[in-house]
């Protein structure tokens, strides 16, 4: 039986690569979490947001550069994408990344919102 994220995809007629929990690697999902913006993206996914359009994050790039940031996402194994209508909605690959990497993500959140508290150092 298909999974809803399934069902969208194919009544939508769009669907989108991701990789298998298997096919995640380490160093692919350290590189797109080594960016603020992605970072900054993943961060609003897991602080409640499960399933949230692409248009709906405050980012400080172009809508292109945006595009190629939810790409490095989900080519890592970071995100799931899908259509609902014309919006691509993304949601995070919590379980995914706990099962392939446990600890992982938790660590580099709890690092992610530690340095947003702290003030940038003297230079």
């Amino acid at each position: 039986m298909p999974t809803t994220e399934q069902t969208v995809a194919v009544t939508s007629g769009r669907r989108l690569a991701h990789p298998s929990v298997a096919e995640i690697r380490l160093e692919t999902v350290l590189h797109a979490l080594a960016d603020p913006v992605r970072l900054t993206i993943v961060r609003e996914l897991a602080d409640g947001h499960a399933d949230m359009a692409c248009i709906a994050f405050d980012l400080p790039v172009s809508k292109s550069t945006t595009t190629h940031h939810f790409k490095v996402l989900r080519e890592a194994g970071v995100i799931r994408q899908h259509y609902e209508g014309t919006s691509r909605m993304s949601r995070l690959r919590e379980d995914d990344l706990e099962a392939r990497f446990p600890g992982l993500l938790a660590a580099v959140l709890e690092g992610a919102r530690r340095s947003a508290r702290s003030p940038e150092p003297a230079a």
